[in-house]
């Protein structure tokens, strides 16, 4: 496989914080990802163990032989003299450092004790070997730092160094809530995590909440590794507000292949309970000026694959062929019908009647597509399953045919023994279909339920033309701007972008079905530019000219 898609397709733990209340839910985030010995090593939320990869793109779960917290938050990793560093999260008391030289087997020791009241931690050894210990969990405190002697178990300085705090009156992106719109509650500032790129060092954070669709990495920059830092001012550096999976937050970032760099962040569901979380995967550069930056643009679209040499985290172009399609099921519960499989939007789901190789899914498309890839996202509906539960699989099949008589094979896992939650499964040979059709042999979970069904290819129809009418107007409180445009004909829906520089656009904002967004994530003193384009099933138009907004 050469090409991922968001969210990754992990086999995601059953969590275990509400098992009492019978609230069954798969989640992963905090991803803490390190390197070591050119592999890679993915450390999760609560997660009973971590995973494996030899290319950031296929894992594989490790149950260690020895391990110290189970039920670990927001974990912090490090590679450091031929050894993985480890430490987690724990507010209620002490912390460790555990520490393996065979992290595949997973024998882990412990240097005990060296911090408590620990919430998120990142620990960062320097190049000149000194260790830091930043942390920060909070609405009111800022990210912090202590000095530690590794000399001495790890040992805590004395000093506590204040790095900075959030600064909801000037960044809008930092404001509470889906869509920064709470304006009671403050943001929570949390998930420090320290890179260093040519001797300067950019600290992550994540804002404003876990479980909002706003939720991202901001990033501030130092000569020095305890400061001053200086806020980056194209912030949010790592944002997908809109489209399927959302969130981009609390994360870490690695160096895969080729000296390229990787962002694996949180992204929200929202579901079961507002812990509900997948992880997603971002490509990172750094530009001329220093600054570190991503593209998030169809973000949860199919894009090359970190081992693709050359087209590293671009975007493929394969379109939303199944997007608000007619949809045909088997069975539906009541209130959760089949047609939500195509709506594009995480919280809703189809339930079918039972789990059994009689329930089906069929897309119609309306119109022949050339069909690269496609994405089954399952949905816990009362799983009632909690922690790390062996043996899960899902088995189905996906036909294709251009009639709705002659079918053909599309994806055949009718023998596999894998767990994919979130099954992205990119096609050998492309083919040109208008139906598309789940076929369900097995779930783990007691009925079928999937949130959506997308289908990503090629259509053979236009591709919309330049938006027109682009306006964009900041608001008296200028962390706000109303973006509006025209309706362009044909259209799916439209990307917003916008940055600090024309040759600086980085963010972007994904909508569907609409022509306005009330955009309340500028910083008060930034000046910025902004254009939009338009997509659907058949590609993307041309960005309409760009706009200097003071």
């Amino acid at each position: 496989m050469s090409t991922y898609c968001n969210p990754v397709n992990l086999d995601y733990t059953y969590m275990i914080y509400n098992a009492d209340k019978n609230i069954s839910y798969r989640s992963g985030a905090d991803p803490a990802v390190v390197k070591f010995r050119g592999e890679y090593y993915m450390f999760v939320t609560r997660s009973l163990g971590y995973w494996h990869s030899t290319d950031l793109l296929r894992w594989t779960f490790i149950t260690p032989e020895k391990w110290y917290f189970q039920g670990s938050n927001a974990p912090a990793a490090h590679n450091y003299k031929d050894s993985v560093l480890y430490v987690a999260g724990d507010p209620s008391g002490s912390m460790s450092v555990l520490y393996t030289d065979n992290p595949k087997k997973g024998d882990w020791k412990a240097v005990p004790s060296i911090l408590n009241d620990l919430q998120d931690p990142d620990l960062f050894i320097d190049d000149d070997g000194k260790a830091y210990m930043f942390w920060g969990s909070s609405n009111v405190f800022p990210i912090r730092a202590k000095v530690l002697d590794k000399n001495h178990r790890f040992s805590a300085s004395d000093s506590t160094y204040q790095l900075f705090s959030l600064d909801m009156k000037k960044h809008g992106w930092e404001r509470f809530g889906e869509n920064h719109s709470d304006t009671v509650l403050g943001g929570y500032m949390e998930g420090a995590w320290l890179t260093k790129h040519n001797n300067k060092y950019y600290m992550q954070y994540g804002a404003p909440g876990t479980e909002f669709n706003v939720y991202a990495d901001g990033v501030y920059m130092s000569d020095s590794v305890l400061g001053p830092y200086r806020y980056a001012p194209n912030n949010p550096v790592f944002y997908k507000p809109g489209g399927f999976s959302n969130g981009a937050g609390h994360g870490s970032t690695v160096v895969g292949s080729s000296n390229t760099y990787w962002h694996f962040a949180s992204a929200a569901v929202n579901i079961n309970v507002g812990w509900e979380r997948r992880i997603c995967m971002y490509p990172a550069w750094f530009d001329k000026d220093g600054l570190m930056y991503s593209n998030t643009s169809f973000g949860d679209y199919p894009h090359h694959a970190p081992t693709v040499a050359g087209k590293m985290g671009q975007f493929t172009g394969w379109m939303l062929l199944s997007y608000n399609k007619p949809v045909k099921a088997s069975s539906s519960m009541e209130k959760f019908p089949a047609t939500v499989t195509t709506d594009e939007n995480v919280k809703t789901f189809w339930v079918a009647e039972k789990n059994d190789d009689q329930q089906w899914l069929e897309i119609d498309l309306e119109k022949p597509g050339k069909v690269y890839a496609v994405q089954v996202n399952y949905h816990d509906y009362k799983s009632d399953l909690y922690g790390r539960v062996p043996n899960l699989y899902h088995r189905y099949t996906i036909e294709g045919s251009l009639d709705g008589k002659n079918w053909s094979n599309l994806v055949d896992r009718s023998n596999s023994f894998k767990d994919v939650p979130n099954d992205y499964v990119e096609l050998g040979t492309p083919q040109i279909v208008r139906y598309v059709r789940y076929k369900n042999i097995n779930v783990p979970m007691t009925n079928l339920s999937i949130s959506d069904l997308r289908i990503f290819g090629i259509g053979q129809g236009k591709v919309p033309t330049v938006v027109k009418n682009f306006s964009v107007k900041r608001h008296t409180d200028r962390r706000d701007a109303m973006i509006t445009w025209e309706p362009q004909p044909g259209a799916q829906g439209y990307n917003i972008l916008w940055g600090i520089a024309p040759d600086k656009i980085y963010s972007s904002w994904m909508v569907y079905g609409k022509n306005s967004l009330n955009l309340k994530a500028l910083t008060t003193d930034q000046q910025y530019y902004f254009s939009i384009e338009a997509f659907n099933e058949n590609g993307v138009s041309q960005r309409a000219k760009v706009l200097e907004v003071k």
